[in-house]
């Protein structure tokens, strides 16, 4: 599916740019970290929605790791 010649696997990688662009903006480390996580996620999506697993590996790897990282800040680290 193509909407002004971008596929939707495009798309999902903007909207991910988008928002790790966005978390880099954020004053607040909680806000940076949960808009950072969204980016992340829509990386691994977009990573899974490659052509090839091949070529999608690399971004799903980085992400998820980033991803758990935000999420012991977030939510198991006691501060």
């Amino acid at each position: 599916m193509e909407l002004f010649g971008i596929t939707l696997t495009e798309y999902i990688g903007y909207l991910a740019s988008l928002f790790v662009l966005l978390s880099f903006t954020m004053k607040d480390i909680k806000k940076l970290r949960v808009v950072n996580m969204i980016g992340c996620l829509l990386f691994v999506a977009y990573g899974f929605l490659m052509p090839s697993l091949r070529v999608g590996f690399p971004i799903i790897l980085t992400n998820v790791a980033i991803c758990c990282v935000n999420f012991y800040y977030l939510f198991l680290k006691k501060n």
